[in-house]
């Protein structure tokens, strides 16, 4: 390619790392530089292509594509950027546009500043080129460690890097970016978690807050920061949007950090952590519900019930919740209509064994029951606990830490002697790592021998060390027994008066329903099995 034949276009890119760097990287700055670089040889400049506040680690940058695009269809023959870094910073994707891409389309490919230049005969530096793409590669991963560190600190000391606080919130005007609660919209976040905790699931939510012309959470942020979001949006709430919401411990005054990062610095797509790698500040901001109706709604989300409806919209209270006793399949609701001079007058529910309905009897016997004498037994039974509760509630909370609580040390006292063995090879296995590693250093030791001892000594212990924490979680259970009875007594309480059985108060009490047999001339077992057993009967 003929110098004075080169249609150039130059590439100038900037991320939010590179602005600690100074002006020396600014945009306007490599603009200048490059412009005159080009108009010194006599060549044509076609256009300036820029990416500001990208990180060089991904290629899918608007720029850039539009550059690789032009260059493809001809429209330019030469690429000229000021160094190698600024065009990007992964050596693989470097290498195979450098050295397949370009010569296949006749692209001529400058880094000024690294005096690389794909058309001279300049060898040394394109020799060069292969150490020189490692090198930024390593400056993006080793810059991308020190901002994640960056970050964890500060989310340590309970420093949020968030643009915006959650919906329902507002970042205060003191300047601490702490979250103040929004009571303009505050209570449409109340209203979703008190319709879950009811057992609505949440694409039925959104569809409600969509039949109200609810403005969604994209919308009203765009509506208060006039920013409109890159991606694409319907303008209506969905389940994802709901869920966001039931899903973030913001709304109980917690403020949860690190609870998302990339796959890595090459690859920037999120990915959520586990729950147990965040990093949480409670009490760090007045919360929109109370924590009782947080656990509610959890207990909802870890309900073996889910619930199916009828051709006609209806979830049944107890859907879900029943379970055949023989089997262990789960009970298959069943409705028909009571109609009197051709009008609906009722509508009739029964369950039944949802494998004997489909398999026969070969595989399991009728557990028939009609709805209206399951929901009675069961109203019947909260109301006698709840009776018994308010006549002895003392005395009932009493017998039951006293149980649990031997239940729980009876459990620890047959596992300290294992848990012990296990803490005391954690120890030993730490000896051994350590004296792997100075053998080694004093020659004694080959290294891929160290290396393997240690592997296995390193793994070894971290299998005793998860053993040992689920262990040390028994001691929590112990602490936690006075929460889970209190909370347990007072939302039977709170449905002693009920006339009508709720699915509302099955989520809140109700873990389980086995139903036996059905037997003509007999009675039929119903187990009723509560989310905390306060065994009564004793």
């Amino acid at each position: 390619m003929k110098s004075n034949n080169c249609i150039v276009g130059i590439y100038v890119r900037l991320s939010r790392d590179d602005e600690r760097a100074g002006e020396s990287l600014s945009i306007e700055n490599q603009k200048s530089l490059l412009v005159r670089y080009v108009n010194e040889k006599g060549w044509i400049l076609h256009d300036i292509y820029v990416d500001d506040g990208i990180s060089g680690t991904t290629f899918e940058r608007e720029g850039v594509q539009r550059l690789l695009t032009d260059a493809k269809c001809g429209i330019i023959n030469t690429i000229v950027v000021k160094d190698m870094s600024r065009f990007g910073r992964n050596y693989i994707q470097i290498g195979q546009y450098i050295d397949y891409v370009f010569p296949m389309y006749h692209i001529r490919f400058i880094a000024v500043s690294d005096n690389i230049d794909t058309g001279s005969d300049n060898t040394i530096a394109m020799d060069m080129m292969p150490i020189t793409n490692v090198f930024n590669e390593w400056y993006a991963a080793n810059t991308s460690r020190k901002v994640r560190q960056i970050f964890i600190a500060n989310a340590k000391r309970g420093k949020s890097n968030m643009s915006h606080p959650p919906y329902g919130y507002l970042f205060s005007d003191d300047g601490s970016r702490k979250f103040v609660i929004n009571t303009e919209v505050s209570a449409n976040v109340e209203r979703i978690f008190e319709m879950r905790a009811s057992g609505l699931p949440p694409a039925r939510i959104a569809e409600r807050f969509n039949e109200e012309h609810i403005t969604t959470p994209q919308d009203y942020k765009v509506q208060r920061l006039g920013k409109y979001a890159t991606i694409k949006t319907y303008h209506l709430w969905t389940d994802a949007s709901v869920r966001k919401i039931l899903d973030n411990p913001a709304y109980i005054g917690n403020l949860a950090l690190q609870r998302r990062t990339s796959v890595s610095f090459k690859n920037h797509k999120a990915v959520y952590r586990p729950e147990e790698e965040w990093i949480v500040t409670e009490n760090a901001h007045p919360a929109i519900i109370s924590k009782e109706l947080w656990r509610r709604v959890k207990e909802v989300e870890k309900s073996v019930s889910q619930g199916k409806k009828t051709r006609k919209g209806y979830t049944h209270p107890l859907s879900g919740f029943l379970y055949c006793a023989d089997c262990g399949g789960k009970m298959k609701l069943d409705y028909y209509a009571l109609k009197h001079n051709g009008d609906v007058t009722d509508m009739v529910y029964t369950f039944n064994c949802g494998n004997h309905k489909r398999l026969g009897k070969a595989y399991c016997s009728s557990h028939y029951i009609k709805a209206k004498d399951i929901e009675k037994f069961i109203l019947d039974d909260v109301k006698a606990m709840a009776s018994c509760v308010t006549l002895n509630e003392a005395e009932v909370r009493k017998k039951y830490l006293e149980r649990k609580t031997k239940l729980a040390e009876d459990e620890l006292m047959h596992n300290r002697k294992e848990l012990d063995q296990k803490r005391r090879r954690c120890d030993k296995l730490d000896q051994l790592i350590e004296t792997a590693f100075e053998e080694k250093i004093a020659g004694n030791m080959p290294e891929d021998l160290c290396v393997k001892l240690i592997e296995r000594y390193s793994t070894e212990r971290q299998q005793l060390l998860g053993e040992i924490e689920a262990m040390d979680k028994q001691v929590a259970m112990i602490a936690n027994v006075q929460n889970d009875v209190d909370d347990f007594i007072m939302r039977v309480k709170k449905h002693m008066f009920d006339v009508t059985l709720t699915r509302a108060l099955c989520f809140e009490l109700i873990d389980k329903i086995v139903i036996g047999r059905a037997v003509s001339g007999e009675p039929q077992s119903i187990g009723i099995y509560y989310k905390v057993d306060l065994n009564l009967a004793q």
